[in-house]
């Protein structure tokens, strides 16, 4: 078979993703917070770009000189966004009050508070009083710097000081000590005995039960430093603590020669410690939700206002723009006519990602009225493809827009992916949500008797005669999607059960489920 090279035609079709569409696909997807990042760092590499207002006639013109065709039906980046796309009907205004906390008056108490001379003595004034504490410290005390400020008050020897230092330093978030003693020692540079003795020093600092190397160490530090005299829970603790994970309340009173009422009082005698002393004393600030739209209820109806709170408002700096149009260097117009459609496709992607979000929460109210309305029990089961088909828009592009996006509705703060859900069928009308059903199930669960807790079969029949159709695998997935124990782990104190004097109906109350 003889080779040769032929020239031929072919006719295919393939999408090609133009930078344009590239930076709209990747702005949809941002949450607010990478969206004010991006838009900053725009700011810094792009020399046109600037933070101010700009009227909708600049923005179309530069456009025309930088040769971008706005699109049809598109209103240009800078308009107003609810002036073009909010409903008809009254206005919303949100009005929030901000308190302000005021100045701290660094003057006076540099002047009152401090030190004056030579010396270290501090001259304070008694008629007046001194600052908060709060406005002095530059962070949040740790948990690590808390119990180094009570150690360096415990009286030890520079040398334990050092090595007190090296096992709060090891100290996990919890207040546990993952390392062994070995590895501290050889660490600090001294004898395992040493580091043993200072340890017992730190499980004495607050809070109790910090320094322990497990669960069993840090609930006995407690219980002997709380309730010195009670044997048996101590014993508990030492020796029993599987059985009591596991709810075998009657093995461990039989093991102890005990009474199930005198199990449960140590129970709730165990419920009242804290298996993770660290988080007591948290430095992490908290992380806040800042909604990306409103929907407020206005006479009746709902009125959608996108928050553009904290986003900078772009437009093109006037000296290039003049510059552009004066001529001159053809390798530096160049450059700035590049910037110029640089930051139009900039602008332009932002306007639009904004106006997507708005049609797709407005299509959401549209299919999720009665939960507006009433509440979590009337959400209704909803797709992309419903939600894509009503705004025209790809399915893909509305799971880009609805991750990490908020919205303030009346019934609280939802993520938008929060209002797609899968059915469950009903033997008689329309489909329930499952988030619906997963609520219910909360609901059953918080008003089950603590001492006789709800199967999962128990609860499906509950539900089935709510005319909800559900199986009992389906409960027990969504009951671990809430994180709820199964019955057998959630059974609560025995005292519930009454006295002992009844003991076919305490013996088989901890057995059942």
């Amino acid at each position: 078979m003889a080779l040769e090279i032929k020239q031929t035609l072919k006719l295919s079709q393939q999408l090609v993703m133009t930078p344009q569409l590239q930076q709209a696909i990747k702005l949809l997807q941002l949450s607010r917070l990478e969206l004010a990042e991006t838009i900053n760092q725009e700011l810094l590499e792009n020399p046109l770009l600037e933070t101010n207002e700009e009227t909708a006639q600049e923005t179309e013109q530069m456009e025309r000189e930088a040769g971008v065709e706005p699109e049809a039906g598109q209103a240009v980046a800078g308009s107003s966004e609810a002036g073009d796309m909010e409903p008809a009907g009254p206005e919303a205004e949100v009005q929030v009050a901000d308190q302000v906390k005021e100045d701290f008056d660094w003057e006076n108490y540099l002047g009152d508070y401090t030190s004056s001379g030579s010396g270290y003595e501090s001259v304070v004034r008694e008629d007046k009083e001194a600052p908060a504490y709060e406005t002095l410290i530059s962070r949040p005390v740790s948990l690590k710097d808390h119990l180094l400020w009570q150690l360096s008050l415990g009286g030890l020897s520079d040398a334990d000081l050092r090595v007190g230092e090296v096992i709060i330093e090891a100290l996990n978030p919890d207040g546990y000590l993952p390392q062994s003693l070995e590895d501290l020692a050889h660490t600090a540079g001294v004898e395992p005995e040493r580091v043993e003795r200072v340890l017992q020093s730190v499980q004495q600092l607050d809070p109790l039960g910090v320094g322990a190397r497990d669960v069993r160490e840090c609930l006995l530090i407690q219980a002997n430093e709380l309730y010195p005299a009670h044997d048996l829970l101590h014993e508990i603790i030492e020796n029993h603590l599987g059985d009591l994970e596991k709810r075998r309340y009657q093995v461990i009173a039989k093991k102890l020669g005990v009474g199930l009422e005198e199990v449960g009082e140590a129970l709730d005698l165990i419920r009242s410690l804290e298996p993770k002393p660290g988080r007591s004393i948290n430095d992490e600030a908290p992380q806040y939700i800042t909604p990306d739209i409103y929907v407020y209820k206005i006479d009746g109806e709902y009125v959608i206002q996108l928050n553009e709170d904290g986003l900078p408002k772009l437009r093109v700096n006037n000296f290039y723009k003049e510059a552009l149009a004066s001529g001159g260097d053809a390798q530096a117009k160049e450059y700035v006519q590049g910037k110029l459609r640089s930051a139009l496709w900039l602008i332009r992607s932002i306007h639009q990602r904004q106006r997507t979000i708005y049609k797709v929460t407005e299509s959401i109210v549209k299919f999720q009225r009665e939960f507006f309305d009433k509440g979590i029990a009337y959400l209704k089961p909803l797709v992309l493809r419903d939600v894509a088909e009503d705004v025209g828009m790809h399915e893909s592009t509305i799971s880009r827009v609805t991750t990490n996006k908020y919205v303030h509705t009346p019934q609280g703060v939802f993520e938008l992916k929060y209002f797609f859900n899968s059915g469950i069928n009903r033997f008689e009308g329309q489909a329930m949500a499952s988030e619906a059903v997963k609520d219910r199930i909360r609901q059953i669960i918080g008003e089950e008797n603590p001492a006789r807790p709800l199967s999962d079969q128990a609860i499906a029949d509950i539900l089935k005669k709510e005319d909800i159709d559900i199986a009992r695998r389906t409960v027990a997935k969504y009951r671990e999607m809430l994180s709820i124990l199964p019955s057998s782990r959630r059974r609560q104190s025995l005292r519930a059960f009454g006295k002992a004097s009844n003991k076919k109906a305490v013996d088989k109350s901890p057995l059942e489920g």
